[in-house]
């Protein structure tokens, strides 16, 4: 009877036993579910962080070349090209510029009046991205 009631014993301890230990590695797999879910949205936050930068840097571009344009004496230049490096790759800035075909209320043409068109072009990913901006320029004649 005492062989028996020690064996019952280990049993109960062994059974005890074998639960921590899944117990251990059911916890071990949330907590490694945990730290690859959180790895995962630190990426996620810096590749949105990078996106937004570039994206700031080209729209500070195209500002600063509105802002040449419109300071400049004379007529805007009617086509023109400009590589730049971003720190994130090159792009390309394409100005355009024509008479903006504007009329006064008595159906007269608006002369001096003319309307550039600014885009940036660049790649991300593989992917062509471009971005653009239209303003009008008076130069009176």
């Amino acid at each position: 009877m005492q062989r028996s009631r020690i064996r019952g014993q280990r049993s109960e301890v062994s059974d005890q036993i074998g639960f921590a230990l899944y117990e251990v590695l059911l916890g071990l797999a949330i907590f490694a579910v945990g730290v690859l879910a959180l790895g995962r949205a630190v990426q996620n936050c810096l590749n949105a962080s990078t996106l937004s930068a570039e994206e700031n840097r080209v729209r500070q571009i195209l500002a600063n070349r509105m802002a040449e344009v419109q300071t400049t004496p004379g007529a805007p230049d009617p086509s023109k090209e400009f590589n730049i490096d971003t720190g994130y790759g090159m792009v390309k800035l394409i100005q355009k510029s024509a008479s903006a075909g504007l009329e006064e209320d008595s159906g007269a043409p608006l002369a001096g009046v003319t309307q550039v068109t600014l885009t940036v072009k660049w790649t991300r990913g593989g992917a062509d991205q471009s971005q653009q901006i239209e303003f009008y320029v008076y130069r009176p004649g």
